[in-house]
């Protein structure tokens, strides 16, 4: 690791500017990157490494209308982060009597995995997964996503090889924001919480890996709100910064 004092990214808003210090535990002045003792990085998925937000709101859209329900007024991003039983819950008023979260969620998950070969990597994700990999820093995938959609993911970014493991919401009793999937990362990695560095887009997955003990960083591409996330000890708005960590 270096020297270097953990980053912002220029022109992203000020610790004060998204409610509070953007720092965990030390100010940036005195919090060289090295103290962190980070040992490996726990990748959320979903908008994080693939731009699949698109995808999940169009299979939603389309499985609820095949359900005869209008869900045309929901902003693309209302369910970012959030896991399926949880948008079940939030769509269920809208929907049919005859309607089931099984058979709702399975065909939600078809329709994503059925056109996975649409989805785009974020811009440096793959490049940064296979830096690290070759410096021999332990990755893993925490998602919030069914294990369908988490394998479809990895496979059409290729980055398996670079992976330890990676942890669905079919893995864990409890989804993101429950501190669980990171929880469950930290030991099977055989690390304290502290020493595994979550990076994430949400603010339920910024949650889970807070209450966790994990540090985080803060993936804040343009045009995202870095109020949404929260404190966070790196706010970045390249995938590809977690790289000046190591």
């Amino acid at each position: 690791m270096t020297d270097q004092p953990f980053l912002q990214d220029d022109g992203l808003p000020s610790a004060s500017e998204i409610g509070g210090s953007a720092f965990s535990t030390r100010s940036a002045s005195v919090c060289a990157v090295r103290d962190l003792g980070i040992e490996a990085i726990a990748w959320d998925i979903d908008g994080t490494l693939v731009d699949s937000e698109p995808l999940h709101h169009e299979a939603l859209v389309a499985v609820c209308a095949d359900l005869g329900v209008d869900v045309s007024d929901l902003s693309p991003d209302v369910f970012r982060g959030v896991h399926m039983v949880d948008v079940w819950a939030a769509l269920l008023p809208r929907m049919p009597k005859h309607a089931t979260m099984e058979g709702w969620i399975a065909a939600t998950v078809d329709y994503y995995v059925a056109a996975r070969h649409r989805l785009a990597a974020i811009e440096g994700a793959v490049e940064t997964i296979e830096a690290l990999a070759a410096m021999g820093i332990p990755q893993v995938c925490v998602s919030n996503s069914n294990r369908a959609v988490v394998d479809a993911n990895i496979a059409a970014l290729g980055i398996a090889p670079a992976l330890r493991f990676s942890i669905s919401l079919d893995d864990v009793a409890a989804g993101k924001p429950d501190p669980e999937p990171y929880l469950t990362a930290a030991v099977r990695l055989g690390l304290h919480p502290s020493q595994v560095l979550a990076v994430e887009d949400s603010r339920s997955g910024a949650m889970s890996a807070r209450a966790a003990g994990l540090r985080l960083a803060a993936f804040i591409p343009g045009g995202l709100d870095a109020g949404e996330i929260g404190e966070a000890d790196l706010v970045a708005s390249r995938i590809s910064r977690v790289l000046d960590l190591f």
